[in-house]
């Protein structure tokens, strides 16, 4: 029997749905959802296997029993890693993501111990990542100016050359103020050019964009396994305990 569509059905964009789930607060509640059904599927699975194991006299039946009850669980999870290099994690992020206030360190971005679950799907891992992505925007932007730094810390030679490619363009900039540059365009241009070749042979000779490379694979490593492990949480985080 097929159902003819109802005209009068309501079609909500999937952005806007979104957005009132986490407005509402059932974007959490949607992923404890899921962590609990997973976790009751599979204490559910593993009840029977046990089952069988005690009651089964011959060898061949435990040890498939085993192998079954650790490499299925094993290939879950691995699968569920892999598909976390295979998502965009900045898919749904914005501008506005960057305009609000930054969250707290310690009671929203980093949290309690039980803040943090393996994800029991790709779905649930996609989830989280997009949506903490978008909650925790200024933290992990924070997080790669520190790890920049670090890298250029740890590599000197690329410190020099990124401060001498600013203090070239400090001395282009005062010399054109000075001698009047902006009449004459054609100058202004050629040397402009001059001062960007000269730029990026400083750079790549200091190996700068080494130390952008690894603060870049290091931000990214970070935010990929937080986003996907950090439970989802209410935007208002409640207060555990009362001050005195």
């Amino acid at each position: 029997m097929v159902f003819s569509s109802n005209p009068l059905s309501l079609s909500v964009p999937e952005p806007a749905f979104e957005s009132w789930l986490r407005d509402s607060g059932y974007l959490e509640i949607l992923d404890q959802r899921t962590s609990d059904l997973h976790r009751l599927t599979s204490s559910s699975t593993s009840t029977p296997s046990s089952s069988d194991h005690r009651h089964t006299a011959t060898s061949t039946n435990s040890a498939t029993t085993i192998t079954n009850g650790f490499f299925l669980p094993a290939f879950s999870y691995l699968g569920t890693l892999l598909s976390l290099f295979t998502l965009n994690p900045f898919a749904k992020l914005t501008t506005d993501d960057f305009s609000g206030e930054t969250p707290s360190w310690t009671l929203a971005f980093i949290g309690f111990c039980d803040s943090y679950s393996f994800p029991s799907s790709p779905s649930q891992a996609r989830l989280r990542v997009h949506e903490n992505v978008k909650r925790y925007a200024r933290n992990y932007a924070s997080l790669f100016i520190l790890f920049f730094a670090c890298s250029l810390y740890q590599m000197p030679l690329a410190l020099v050359g990124l401060i001498s490619s600013l203090a070239l363009w400090d001395l282009f900039r005062f010399c054109g103020d000075r001698w009047g540059l902006d009449r004459y365009p054609v100058i202004l241009q050629s040397l402009v050019r001059i001062a960007q070749c000269a730029t990026a042979i400083i750079l790549f000779c200091s190996n700068v964009q080494m130390a952008l490379f690894c603060a870049l694979g290091v931000s990214y490593a970070v935010l990929i396994l937080h986003a996907s492990f950090r439970k989802l949480t209410p935007a208002k985080q409640p207060i555990r305990g009362r001050w005195k």
